[in-house]
């Protein structure tokens, strides 16, 4: 049962759920710009489902809106709650798979960050379950979009 309701009327639920939006997506997108895909990725032997680059940018766009959105209910829920703090640890691996991956080369530690952001998307899932159905639903097309990227970066390490 969903018992967490937010009133987007209330001027802090709005400016802190518009916060949250903003914050994931400009850092998202500010380390992505910063970690573009190289003459090193470029030159990597990847697997037959890999999609073109173009594709990357707008699914995390849309994610990011998705995480932020989550993020906001966890933290008007309870700024120090379980959730807001799985949130906040899957958030700051988010950030730095790129940098992992696209500057330093380093297909095994990435595949590691990527794992473990995985599974801290199941437990944010399944923490909010219970409290914040619509948290959790949130985070599921950001579980199966991380489940995916993570066979794309398996793959490049077990071709390369």
């Amino acid at each position: 049962m969903n018992t967490l309701t937010i009133d987007y009327r209330n001027p802090r639920a709005l400016w802190t759920t518009i916060g949250f939006i903003v914050l994931v997506v400009v850092v998202g997108g500010l380390i992505g710009i910063s970690a573009i895909p190289d003459a090193w990725y470029q030159a990597l032997r990847k697997a037959p489902w890999n999609p073109p680059n173009w594709v990357f940018g707008p699914a995390w766009f849309t994610l990011y809106v998705l995480i932020g959105i989550a993020g906001a209910r966890s933290f008007l829920r309870g700024p120090a709650s379980a959730s807001s703090v799985i949130w906040a640890v899957q958030m700051l691996l988010n950030w730095s798979w790129s940098p992992i991956w696209f500057r330093l080369h380093a297909i095994w530690p990435a595949f590691a960050v990527i794992v473990s952001i995985f599974a801290l998307i199941v437990a944010f899932i399944a923490v909010n379950w219970r409290t914040d159905r619509t948290a959790s639903w949130l985070f599921v097309p950001y579980g199966l979009w991380v489940a995916f990227a993570s066979s794309l970066n398996l793959a490049v390490g077990l071709l390369n």
